[in-house]
């Protein structure tokens, strides 16, 4: 049996149709950047995310970046973050002139510590960028505390939490501005490369809609040097088609994230994603921890399963941040987790017989002393 690490062709098919529609009316409309496509999926989205608004962009990226230009972040600024991460969190802190100053994170929950913060505070430091990783947000009420304390924004990296709750609040819901991707892998993923920012300011919601169109308050009118980072509409109409089937999809994966934990929980070999007691987990990735995690991967591959590794370098142990002078070990959670991360197939329509068969490959990779 073949069991793909994510089946893309599986999840778009039902909805095949409803594409062709929206493709059509976009295409009829003559709109093709922004325009009635992307406001609709803006409105819809901001409310899913219990928000008063939304600004769709081209990336994830580009919405960590838009949300630190809009909260003032600029060059001599400083913005703690984690290096557990997509290089993308930190580009976004970098091109807004700033510096990523790193922390490590929680060894059970994979996000930020926020025990941690004190330590790296200084007289620059403007920002806090949380990462909810892979479906789970970080323990976010001692954050937003410390930054109130301290007058920092918090901007949520929330690429891989749609849907996800925190004390029953929705991510990307708690900060200043929350930051989503749609790449088309996420648990909301468009036909192509997408974003947007959620947030209750409208100040700030403004401030990105000009910076998403080269600073335009009107055409031609340019108040501030902005970029082009708009959604195009034909993004936006198939997003708005599958954000009504997210929470749907949200419940699979957690059904199977469920299925997983009940028949890997005896075995010792593997520590499992731990749903914290705040949290509502949305499963993005279901990542395991094992020794000799590359071997047990092959394995599995060898076997027709597809894995992934979510991350093998951290951010700060990265070429292209050489110049922070990091060294190996100043972030050992981090580093650690790096290296035993092994991703397993997760998505929703991941059948009952894929499942099972993952799990039996699994656990008898492990007994055959793949990992010993």
């Amino acid at each position: 049996m073949k069991v793909p690490f994510l089946d893309l062709k599986a999840h778009h098919a039902p909805l095949r149709g409803h594409f062709k529609t929206a493709i059509a009316e976009v295409i009829d409309s003559g709109i093709f950047a922004g325009g009635p496509a992307v406001a609709n999926f803006e409105e819809a989205f901001a409310a899913f995310c219990k928000c008063d608004y939304a600004v769709g962009l081209g990336s994830g990226t580009e919405a960590v970046w838009l949300a630190l230009l809009a909260c003032g972040v600029g060059p001599g600024d400083e913005v703690i973050t984690v290096p557990s991460t997509f290089m993308a969190t930190a580009e976004a802190i970098t091109y807004c002139g700033a510096k990523p100053v790193f922390v490590d994170v929680d060894e059970r929950n994979y996000t930020l510590d926020p025990a941690a913060l004190a330590n790296v505070l200084t007289s620059r430091t403007k920002a806090i960028v949380p990462v909810h990783l892979f479906g789970q947000t970080a323990d976010m009420d001692p954050i937003l505390k410390f930054a109130r304390q301290h007058g920092l924004v918090v901007v949520e990296d929330a690429a891989q939490a749609h849907g996800a709750e925190y004390k029953n609040r929705r991510a990307g819901s708690m900060g200043e501005i929350g930051c989503f991707s749609f790449y088309p892998g996420k648990n909301l993923g468009a036909l192509g490369e997408a974003g947007a920012i959620v947030t209750n300011d409208l100040e700030l919601a403004d401030k990105i809609r000009v910076l998403r169109d080269h600073g335009q308050t009107r055409k031609y009118h340019h108040a501030v040097v902005g970029w082009n980072c708009r959604m195009d509409a034909i993004q936006g109409a198939c997003l708005a088609i599958k954000l009504r089937y997210l929470d749907r999809g949200n419940e699979l994966r957690r059904t199977h994230a469920a299925r997983y934990n009940s028949a890997f929980k005896e075995v010792e070999e593997i520590i499992l994603p731990l749903e914290a007691e705040y949290a509502r987990h949305v499963y993005h990735v279901y990542a395991v921890r094992v020794r000799d995690r590359d071997e047990v991967m092959r394995q599995l591959e060898r076997k027709g399963i597809g894995c992934g590794v979510h991350y093998p370098v951290p951010v700060h142990l990265q070429q292209a941040y050489v110049s922070l002078g990091h060294q190996r070990g100043v972030f050992p959670v981090s580093e650690q987790i790096a290296n035993e991360f092994l991703s397993l197939p997760m998505f929703p329509e991941l059948s009952e017989a894929q499942i099972e068969f993952v799990i039996e490959t699994v656990t008898e990779t492990i007994s055959a002393g793949a990992i010993a």
